[in-house]
């Protein structure tokens, strides 16, 4: 990470792509066809498949409440987790290479140690965005994904950052 990369600021390492910082850790890198620094709130409008790896039924979980508010929003929810068979009537998935279809939005809520396995995953079925919820923290995960082209997004909750825009 640049020394400088912090409150939102444009940092640049020679030779590296443009990191844009949001809230902590967030690290999106400049894309060709986009032309411009992207900004969660462009990947909030134009990613609408949101693969919510770790989402759990249980009420009391953030992924729930999470999950519950994109798909009041308008998002398309692919849960991901072993251990149960649907969200909200949703069919549930063990792993993203199971997924039918593809995935823009890939928000994890699994703790750091499983996060590399899960970026490699989403790599391999060519999803566009890493999501770590707030409290998920992993550089070396997140380099991986942004080597690989991906705008990825580190420590930062999907539902606050969804509430703090301002949409037209």
């Amino acid at each position: 990470m640049p020394s400088r990369a912090w409150n939102g600021r444009i940092a640049t390492q020679p030779g590296r792509p443009k990191l844009w910082v949001v809230g902590g850790l967030c690290v999106v890198p400049q894309r060709a066809t986009m032309g411009t620094d992207v900004t969660t709130r462009e990947i909030l409008r134009t990613f609408k498949r949101i693969a919510v790896v770790g989402i759990s039924n249980d009420p009391r979980r953030a992924s729930n409440g999470v999950a519950r508010y994109l798909l009041k929003n308008g998002y398309d929810i692919v849960p991901v987790n072993p251990l149960i068979t649907d969200f909200e009537g949703i069919p549930a998935w063990p792993h993203l290479e199971a997924i039918d279809g593809p995935v823009d939005i890939v928000n994890i809520f699994r703790r750091p140690e499983h996060v590399p396995a899960v970026v490699d995953e989403a790599i391999r079925i060519g999803a566009k965005v890493i999501w770590m919820q707030q409290g998920v923290i992993q550089h070396e995960a997140a380099a991986t994904a942004s080597a690989a082209g991906l705008h990825v997004i580190m420590d930062t909750c999907i539902l606050q950052e969804h509430l703090a825009q301002r949409w037209d």
